[in-house]
C-alpha cells in the first residue's frame, strides 16, 4: 500500500464526515459553485473546508483551473477511500434502521449485459412488489468492469462471469451456460449442426476486448490465444457486438442469453461447438470484508430465487449450480 494511502486510512477515521461529503461533492462536480449548491452551503465555506483539508493532509487535492477543479493523483486516492467509507456508513445506517419485516434503503447492483438480459426485469418487478421501501440502482457493464466497481465500492453486489479469484471478494456460483457459435445464416448456415472449433476458427470472428473481458466469455487461455490470432476485430461493447452479428460482419462464441431475442426471431442462428463443451459461470459477488446487511441478504436471496425461476422455466438456457 502506498504511504499516502496508509496515512489517509488513518486520517479519514478522524475526519469530520461532513468534510468527507464536501470533498466528494467537489470531486464529483468538478466545480466549487455546483458542489456548494449540492451541499447547501456557501461556496466560501466549501473552499475553506477544502483548504483546511489540504493543509492537514499536506498535499494538493485539486488543481484550480479556469474551467473547474481537476483532481490530483492524491485527490483520486482520497476519493477512492472516501467513497468506500461513505458507502459503508450509509449501509450501517440502513441496517440499524431496518427490521427484518421491513427491508428498506438503497442497494446498488453491478450486472453484466447477459445478467441484465436474464434477470433485470423480474428483479425490478419483484423489488417493487416485495420491498417497496428499497431503492434499486442497476449499473450495466462488462463483467470485469462490474468486478472492478465492486472492489472500488461503487456497487454492493455484482453478477459477473468467470471473475478472477480474489481474497477480497466472496463469490457464489449461480449457473453455468454452454457457449455456441452464433452468427448470421449467411456466415454459419441455418442447419443447427455442430461445428468444430477448428472450423469456427476459420470463420470471421469477433471477440470482446482483450483481457478479462474476453475471459468472461471463454475462461480457457489456450483457446482464447488461438481466437485472438484469427479474430477480425475486438469490441468493448455488447451492443456493438450484437449489431455486428446482425449485419453479418462476423460470428462469435457466446451463450444464448446474449442474443436471446435475435435467436427467437431467427435474425441470428446458433450451432453447438463440437468436442469438449465450452461453458462459462455466472457468479454473485460481494466484498468479503463488508458484512452483509439485512438489505444485502434480502437482495442476494431474491436474485438467487429469480435466477432459479428463469432457468427452471426455460427462459434462461443454463444449468443451475447448487451451493
Amino acid at each position: 500500500m502506498h504511504i499516502f494511502d496508509r496515512f489517509v486510512l488513518v486520517y479519514v477515521w478522524q475526519m469530520d464526515i461532513r468534510q468527507l461529503r464536501y470533498f466528494t461533492a467537489i470531486f464529483e462536480q468538478r466545480n466549487l459553485s455546483h458542489a456548494a449548491s449540492l451541499c447547501g452551503v456557501a461556496q466560501s465555506a466549501l473552499s475553506h473546508h477544502l483548504g483546511q483539508l489540504e493543509s492537514e493532509l499536506g498535499v494538493a487535492l485539486f488543481r484550480r483551473q479556469a474551467r473547474g477543479m481537476e483532481p490530483t493523483a492524491a485527490g483520486v486516492r482520497l476519493h477512492d477511500h472516501a467513497k468506500r467509507l461513505l458507502r459503508d456508513l450509509a449501509l450501517a445506517e440502513q441496517d440499524l434502521k431496518s427490521h427484518r419485516d421491513e427491508v428498506a434503503g438503497e442497494v446498488v447492483l453491478g450486472l453484466s449485459f447477459s445478467a441484465i438480459e436474464g434477470v433485470a426485469v423480474p428483479l425490478m418487478r419483484a423489488m417493487i412488489a416485495e420491498y417497496p421501501k428499497v431503492r434499486l440502482s442497476l449499473f450495466e457493464s462488462l463483467s470485469m468492469t462490474a468486478f472492478e466497481n465492486l472492489l472500488g465500492g461503487a456497487v454492493d453486489l455484482a453478477l459477473a462471469y468467470n471473475p478472477p479469484v480474489d481474497q477480497r471478494v466472496t463469490a457464489l456460483p449461480l449457473l453455468e451456460e454452454e457457449l455456441f457459435c452464433i452468427g448470421h445464416a449467411d456466415l454459419i448456415g441455418d442447419s443447427g449442426a455442430p461445428i468444430s472449433f477448428e472450423d469456427f476458427a476459420a470463420l470471421p470472428q469477433i471477440l470482446l476486448h482483450l483481457g478479462l473481458a474476453a475471459r468472461a466469455q471463454i475462461d480457457r487461455p489456450a483457446l482464447l490465444q488461438q481466437l485472438r490470432g484469427s479474430a477480425i476485430m475486438e469490441l468493448n461493447s455488447v451492443n456493438a457486438l450484437r449489431k455486428a452479428l446482425v449485419e453479418g460482419i462476423g460470428c462469435v462464441i457466446a451463450p444464448r442469453i446474449t442474443v436471446r431475442d435475435l435467436l427467437r426471431t431467427g435474425v441470428l442462428q446458433e450451432r453447438p461447438i463440437g468436442g469438449p463443451t465450452l461453458t462459462r459461470r455466472l457468479m454473485l459477488l460481494r466484498l468479503a470484508g463488508r458484512p452483509p446487511t439485512i438489505l444485502i441478504e434480502a437482495t442476494q436471496a431474491l436474485l438467487r430465487r429469480l435466477i432459479r425461476a428463469e432457468v427452471e422455466s426455460g427462459a434462461w438456457h443454463a444449468r443451475l449450480i447448487d451451493a
